[in-house]
């Protein structure tokens, strides 16, 4: 019974260490930075077109207004209490909302991205007239 636990307890000269070596840390470390890699391009991505629907809510909120306020004086370019004053931001603050060609019979709404939305290069600007046409950067952009 006693070589039994003097072996048991046997103390061995090349002890048995526990944990990871430095290779494997830096194995994992490689596989994360690759996944980062990845994800964070995507992500950004994804957040920037998500943003797109501020400039198309707005757009669509303005041209609203616009056209109670022709209904009431039957001309886009007269003072109208409910219509903002431009340039405005909009409600998410991404887009700088501005008018243009605005006389009796017609008007051109444009949302331009600002701030960080500038990094969504592909649909920078958005327009809508009078006549409900939809222009942008590229026309996918109207789609949220």
């Amino acid at each position: 019974m006693q070589n039994i636990l003097k072996k048991m307890f046997k103390h061995n000269s090349h002890p048995m260490h526990q944990g990871f070596t430095i290779i494997e840390l830096m194995m994992v470390m490689v596989i994360v930075a690759i996944l980062l890699a990845i994800a964070i391009p995507s992500y950004r991505s994804w957040v920037l077109k998500s943003h797109r629907s501020d400039a198309i809510a707005t757009l669509s909120q303005d041209q609203v207004i616009l056209e109670r306020c022709y209904a009431l004086s039957f001309s886009y370019a007269t003072t109208c209490a409910a219509l903002p004053v431009f340039p405005q931001t909009s409600s998410q603050g991404f887009y700088s909302i501005t008018i243009s060609n605005q006389t009796p019979t017609s008007y051109t709404l444009t949302a331009t991205a600002i701030s960080t939305q500038t990094l969504d290069t592909n649909c920078l600007t958005f327009n809508i007239d009078q006549t409900g046409l939809k222009t942008a950067t590229q026309q996918a952009c109207w789609t949220p």
